[in-house]
């Protein structure tokens, strides 16, 4: 249930960062919203880490550096949405981005690439794929 509630938060907070990255962006810039959405998000992940005493030795050390760039999606993330945003509106970027996002990860479990458990998927997985595909192509027209 926990995991639910996280993800359902993490899913408002983007839609939340990506109208107000709209907005940053219209008055100074798509890029320099990028900058500024980092540099904030760095620096409330640095309080937090600070806050809770997380300090694990050597941690960054243990990372495949792959993982490490990791960040750097961000920027491209922060510059689709908004471009994408400014385009064609709010609900239907969100929702190309949910279908990119399934699609991706639907690879991802059924090739088990970056370490993850293989999954197989059913028939009731590729109908709700399909299902949101048709819906967003319902809400371009």
């Amino acid at each position: 249930m926990r995991g639910l509630l996280l993800a359902l938060l993490g899913g408002a907070c983007i839609t939340l960062q990506g109208v107000a990255n709209a907005q940053i962006s219209r008055d100074i810039g798509t890029w320099q919203a990028a900058t500024i959405t980092q540099l904030t998000g760095f620096l409330i992940s640095l309080l937090i880490l600070l806050f809770t005493r997380d300090r694990k030795q050597g941690w960054a050390k243990r990372v495949n550096p792959l993982y490490i760039t990791g960040g750097g999606f961000a920027a491209i993330i922060i510059f689709s949405e908004v471009t994408a945003i400014k385009g064609v509106g709010v609900t239907l970027t969100v929702s190309a981005l949910l279908i990119a996002q399934l699609l991706l990860t639907f690879l991802i479990d059924t090739k088990g690439w970056f370490g993850v458990l293989k999954r197989t998927m059913r028939l009731p997985q590729f109908i709700g794929l399909g299902m949101m595909v048709a819906g967003v192509i319902i809400l371009k027209f």
